[in-house]
């Protein structure tokens, strides 16, 4: 499941730079805020550059605008507690000097009525 983990983290990282359309951009104070679209106009991903490099959270949707992932990173670097929706589960992903240090996986179960 790591791998998987892993896999994903590459993908949403890659993400970011592997954009069909040019982002939004904002300056935000000090910070160029990101928005890159989907091509019929919706949010894709949203976050911050600060000095050319990526900076603070970064907000992954899917189509339909559910959130996929959040990432954040600190002057580039993976940083903090990342997370990753996929269908009913919820990983955790633990950054640590830009390594993944810990990764954690919840699974939502639905509700079952006992009648």
């Amino acid at each position: 499941m790591k791998k998987y983990i892993i896999l994903g983290t590459v993908l949403i990282s890659g993400m970011i730079f592997a954009q069909n359309t040019k982002p939004q951009l904002e300056a935000v104070g000090n910070l160029v805020k990101a928005t890159y679209h989907y091509e019929d106009g919706k949010v894709q991903q949203v976050g911050f550059f600060k000095d050319g490099k990526l900076e603070g959270e970064w907000t992954s949707y899917d189509i339909n605008g559910n959130k996929t992932a959040i990432a954040v990173y600190d002057k580039g670097q993976k940083t903090g507690k990342w997370f990753f929706w996929n269908n009913a589960v919820l990983s955790e992903v633990d950054y640590s000097k830009n390594q993944i240090a810990s990764v954690k996986n919840w699974k939502h179960d639905p509700l079952v009525s006992a009648e």
